[in-house]
């Protein structure tokens, strides 16, 4: 099947076309203030470029920043109604209570506590009252409120009262966009009720950028399925991305990550994505990102959904150098480097400047570049290579040995060594994030307390990964291609009995046969 991928990027959008294994053709195009005519020109050129026919093409798989741009600059968010079901409990912790101050003031939000939730054991923490629930619904109503999420109290363990909240709520309001905390996040009330709220706050923003990728497609005539690529390195179909577009906040680390597995064929690895003006570390695990395993910051709120473990630097191949050669960035020309940098005749000295002075990049005209003091430019590539090195060794959690590979167009900044150490740089390092959104997989997860009283572990780990491989073959894997890549089995002391959590995640490659009914 050939596969076109796509990443949006701030400066660039990059698009790949794969057959199997094969890059055909990879191109960036400048991204577009409107995103979508810098997409539909990536498509035209890379589908050109690759001299493939457009009903060839079986899938095409996107990864965007649109989602993330909006909730770090606090726009396009919606009006939202939230529904808490943990009374008499929770009380004093109202939802949005710990969100910062310029994000409480960028979102209307409408909160209200019901009576109902989960102790940790499954027991009921309170009954859930329907004239209660319907009672807020109508009030969620008359303040016109179609963005809604619902959290419970221990939800993840048992999602029933939250699914019957929504079923009364819909009674009321019938073309609500409801968000459940338990589709999204894991346990902790705080953390997976914010991740809720937050797709909610996406939801019109996410059936406008899954319209205009369709209409990207339409005017390119491609008529294959679409998918989105997820914080986790999977995909999943357009209309789950419009639903749950703040699974895909984090797809552009992941999506390097992956591309950089994919292209040096390394499973276990550190990767270092170097833009023009950040550069991104983290580990790969089995080909997959390595998950977070705290609480993650998404614009501000803690959240605790599935998120790639990655370290970010202010550094890149535009940043800013200092006029004693004694500091680089965090600020940079980014996008401007091809008319700002010294050796593309511009005026500013940045860290590409920097590599070509110190010979490690041949790009540009190195004779701008040829008058700067070499100490200065010394002093100042050491410190570029000891930025990068300590941003590696804080992603390390042994030592046990791993290679560094270097991906995206800031890779030049590095040469073939790190501090010493050889890095890898693989082909096509340019786009490896949209070859890694263009290899991107199908997962599902599920995530148990089970009870060792009734079942061996095995037997316990089993049902689990059932379920999961359930999940992943509706997410559209084809069951063959199934294979467990994490087990997590955690005794659960504090309960009482023989319970422990368990919680299994799978991936598979994309049914082909699911992409040739049209678009996804």
């Amino acid at each position: 099947m050939i596969r076109v991928g796509i990443d949006v990027g701030g400066t660039n959008t990059d698009a790949v076309v794969m057959r199997g294994r094969e890059v055909l053709c990879g191109l960036k195009t400048p991204t577009t203030a409107d995103v979508i005519g810098g997409v539909a020109q990536a498509l035209r050129d890379v589908v050109a470029g690759a001299g493939v026919a457009r009903t060839q093409i079986g899938a095409v798989m996107i990864g965007t920043t649109h989602f993330t741009n909006a909730l770090v600059e606090r726009r396009k968010l919606s009006r939202v109604g939230v529904l808490r079901l943990a009374l008499p409990a929770t009380r004093g912790l109202p939802p949005g209570s710990d969100w910062p101050e310029d994000f409480q003031a960028a979102v209307e939000m409408h909160w209200r506590l019901a009576h109902g939730g989960y102790e940790y054991d499954g027991r009921p923490l309170g009954t859930p009252d329907p004239a209660e629930i319907l009672g807020h619904a109508r009030a969620f109503a008359d303040l016109g409120l179609k963005d809604i999420a619902v959290s419970g109290a221990f939800s993840i363990l048992n999602d029933a009262q939250e699914t019957a909240a929504a079923e009364l709520i819909r009674q009321v309001i019938p073309d609500a966009r409801l968000t459940l905390s338990s589709q999204i996040g894991r346990l902790g009330l705080l953390e997976r009720e914010n991740a809720a709220i937050l797709n909610a706050c996406l939801g019109p923003l996410g059936l406008e950028v899954i319209a205009a990728f369709r209409q990207a497609l339409a005017e390119s005539g491609i008529t294959a399925p679409f998918y989105l690529t997820q914080n986790d390195g999977t995909l999943m179909a357009a209309e789950q991305a419009a639903r749950f577009p703040i699974l895909t906040v984090a797809s552009g680390p992941t999506n390097s990550m992956r591309g950089a597995a994919f292209l040096s064929g390394e499973k276990n690895a550190i990767v270092v994505d170097i833009g023009g003006t950040t550069s991104d570390v983290g580990v790969l695990q089995g080909g997959f990102p390595r998950q977070a395993g705290v609480a993650v910051e998404v614009g501000g709120v803690r959240t605790n959904f599935r998120m790639p473990d990655v370290y970010s630097i202010g550094l890149g191949g535009g940043s800013l150098v200092a006029s004693d050669f004694g500091s680089l960035g965090p600020q940079s020309v980014g996008y401007a480097i091809h008319s700002k940098a010294l050796v593309f005749g511009g005026g500013t000295l940045t860290a590409t400047d920097i590599a070509v002075a110190a010979g490690v990049a041949r790009l540009g005209d190195p004779t701008r570049v040829a008058d700067l003091p070499w100490n200065g430019v010394r002093t100042c590539y050491e410190l570029l290579q000891l930025m990068v090195f300590n941003a590696v060794e804080r992603m390390r959690t042994s030592a046990e040995p791993l290679p560094v590979i270097v991906v995206g167009g800031g890779s030049i900044l590095l040469g073939d060594e790190l501090r010493g150490q050889p890095v890898t740089t693989p082909p096509h390092f340019g786009c490896a994030n949209a070859v890694g959104a263009a290899m991107a997989q199908v997962s599902g997860e599920v995530d148990r307390v089970m009870d060792l009283d009734k079942f061996s572990r095995e037997e316990a780990i089993a049902i689990v990964r059932e379920a999961a491989e359930t999940r992943a073959v509706a997410a559209g894997a084809a069951r063959d291609t199934l294979a467990v890549i994490d087990v997590e089995d955690v005794p659960l002391a504090y309960i009482g009995g023989n319970a422990t959590r368990i919680r299994v995640r799978v991936v598979g490659d994309l049914n082909e046969q699911a992409t040739k009914g049209g678009s996804a």
